[in-house]
């Protein structure tokens, strides 16, 4: 394997928070008196900021109701992340194996870094990790390479020395920026045929097939 580190988003390329994260959007639409996203439409908007993806389903770009949004999410949302979140089938192996051939491993994600941590403990993959930036880490979220850029300085690694694994075009676009390789993977919702603007090494359909093409 010719990278020096191998860094991921966290959800649908690691985890599937999905039951939280409808859960969180369903309370706070219907607090709010709002008509309630489906399910397919609230998935849709995983990987923006809370607020954006507030704002992208309820057309609504008042701060104050932004705020309050991300404020009644937290009360359902949260909690229930707090208490686990799935990971993908082979997320762990594929971590643990990185791990024992030297390769250090970390999340970039817009969720908050106290969720990541949480989730990651209870799997036993916290520990294994070299670095977790969360969304609050950053004066900037993706696709601004911020988070990104940290991580490379913090591991004392080049950028096009990295693998940054993610689900979206958001992931794909930071690593762009950052000058990190890029490999989708299709755990999500976004449509193989949408990264086609972008550069990456591989498209992966799993993080079983990651793995394999990673040859750890």
């Amino acid at each position: 394997m010719n990278y020096k580190a191998v860094l991921f988003d966290f959800d649908y390329t690691l985890g599937d928070a999905t039951e939280a994260i409808v859960a969180g959007f369903t309370y706070a639409f219907r607090e709010m008196g709002l008509p309630i996203p489906d399910r397919d439409s609230i998935r849709g908007t995983v990987g923006l900021m809370l607020e954006d993806a507030y704002t992208l389903l309820s057309k609504d770009e008042v701060p104050a109701r932004r705020a309050e949004f991300r404020r009644l999410f937290a009360q359902i949302g949260h909690p229930m992340q707090l208490e686990g979140v799935p990971l993908f089938p082979g997320a762990k192996e594929l971590i643990l194996a990185l791990r024992d051939s030297g390769i250090p491993t970390g999340v970039i994600s817009s969720k908050r870094t106290d969720a990541l941590v949480s989730i990651l403990e209870k799997h036993g993959l916290a520990r294994l990790m070299s670095l977790i930036i969360g969304g609050d880490k950053v004066d900037r979220p993706k696709p601004d390479p911020q988070g990104l850029l940290n991580a490379c300085s913090f591991l004392g690694l080049k950028p096009e020395e990295v693998l940054y694994c993610g689900d979206t075009v958001i992931d794909a676009e930071t690593a762009r920026r950052a000058g990190t390789c890029f490999c989708p993977v299709l755990n999500g919702v976004t449509p193989v045929d949408a990264f086609s603007s972008f550069p990456w090494e591989h498209i992966a359909p799993d993080l079983l097939e990651l793995r394999r093409w990673l040859e750890v």
